[in-house]
């Protein structure tokens, strides 16, 4: 755990015998926030601060001879395990909250608008909502209702074969909502509806187009279902006038039956990307692989190519974290290390732009502030 490396190293640094017990006490078990006891000794007091701290362990900035190949807990269940893994210390981090945050929820609920990152639990939200240091919020509005007619393993979004009807405000509330936040860039996605006729396609479309039609100059990216792979709702998609067409792949090829519902298929998905792009040619796709199900390294590989073959420009890979005791087992935690492997990898493979890291996800804003970037850019010319 990072808290017994911190301990370690604090201790080598006093000549008394430190026990854990001492940081331990004093170290909240629901945050990231340690106190220190204060002693005479002054020479140890003043190397203490120039050391690492528990944030650089936890957030990966380490320095020195420490490494992530030190940390010698279990990161991967072999077969027959039953119990869970413990949580690496790269993956603990603290949940802020901030003026941002509660503007945010309050809005939200005041329009009756529900967000992937409440719904899906996402880790990031305390700084995409929160006050951070780019100063803007970012909340990545669920479309559709909270009730998806789907069951994937990994999420956490509630299931239902039949879900209430369509809001017909919700694309006027939408972007009356966004409008207010003075967003320059939004991330729309919805659950799946399979119990519409078209998916939800022209909902999400007409979405898009009240949004455009309040702020021209917001750039909109769409994260949406397979729709079944029908390629008039991927035009329908494409045809709003957004900006960002994503569609999450997931996992590898040999792991989407256990990983996803069965009528989510990964040549179906590869198939909605390449449709989007040959569509729309100069429109920027988008897709995400989370990893720690147990893929090889020559799975992730090809599942890469596969998305480079297609035309995928945009691609974040981030760690599976198991949602509730109901959802799949992490079979693996990957290391820091092995992510920055994944970008060094699509780099070459020629994305545009490859987002790789424990705590990266599809909507995650360091992954929008460059890609809106990218498309002022590309309209610029």
């Amino acid at each position: 755990m990072a808290l017994r490396s911190y301990v370690s190293y604090a201790s080598s640094l006093f000549t008394k015998d430190i026990s854990a017990n001492v940081f331990q006490n004093q170290c909240c078990r629901r945050c990231l926030t340690i106190g220190l006891p204060l002693y005479k000794d002054k020479s140890a007091s003043k190397l203490l601060p120039e050391g690492p701290s528990l944030e650089d362990f936890v957030t990966g900035e380490v320095s020195g001879e420490t490494s992530w190949s030190e940390y010698s807990g279990k990161l991967r269940r072999e077969p027959g395990d039953r119990a869970r893994l413990r949580l690496p210390p790269w993956l603990k981090r603290e949940i802020p909250v901030g003026k941002s945050y509660h503007k945010l929820k309050d809005d939200l609920r005041g329009l009756k608008l529900s967000t992937v990152c409440e719904e899906a639990r996402c880790p990031n939200i305390g700084e995409c909502w929160g006050d951070n240091k780019h100063g803007v919020a970012t909340a990545t509005i669920m479309l559709m209702g909270s009730q998806c007619t789907r069951g994937c393993r990994f999420c956490s979004v509630k299931t239902s074969s039949a879900p209430p009807p369509l809001d017909p405000l919700e694309p006027c509330n939408t972007a009356a909502a966004i409008t207010k936040w003075g967003l320059s860039y939004v991330v729309l996605t919805s659950v799946d509806r399979d119990d519409l006729e078209d998916g939800g396609a022209a909902h999400i479309a007409a979405t898009v187009v009240e949004l455009k039609k309040s702020k021209p100059e917001i750039l909109v990216e769409c994260l949406v279902p397979d729709f079944s792979g029908r390629q008039d709702c991927v035009h329908r998609i494409v045809d709003s006038g957004l900006d960002v067409f994503a569609h999450n792949i997931e996992c590898v090829e040999d792991l989407t039956w256990l990983v996803r519902d069965p009528r989510a298929r990964y040549r179906q998905s590869l198939a909605v990307l390449e449709e989007a792009k040959k569509h729309k040619p100069e429109l920027v796709t988008k897709t995400s692989i989370m990893l720690g199900f147990g893929e090889r390294d020559d799975e992730v590989l090809q599942t890469m190519k596969d998305l480079r073959s297609v035309g995928v420009d945009c691609l974040t890979l981030g760690q599976y974290m198991q949602p509730t005791k109901m959802h799949l087992k992490v079979k693996e935690y990957v290391t820091p290390d092995k992510f920055l492997h994944w970008k060094e990898v699509g780099d070459d493979l020629g994305f545009a732009y490859t987002a790789s890291g424990p705590l990266v996800r599809s909507s995650y804003r360091a992954g929008e502030f460059f890609i809106e970037n990218l498309l002022r850019k590309r309209n610029q010319k």
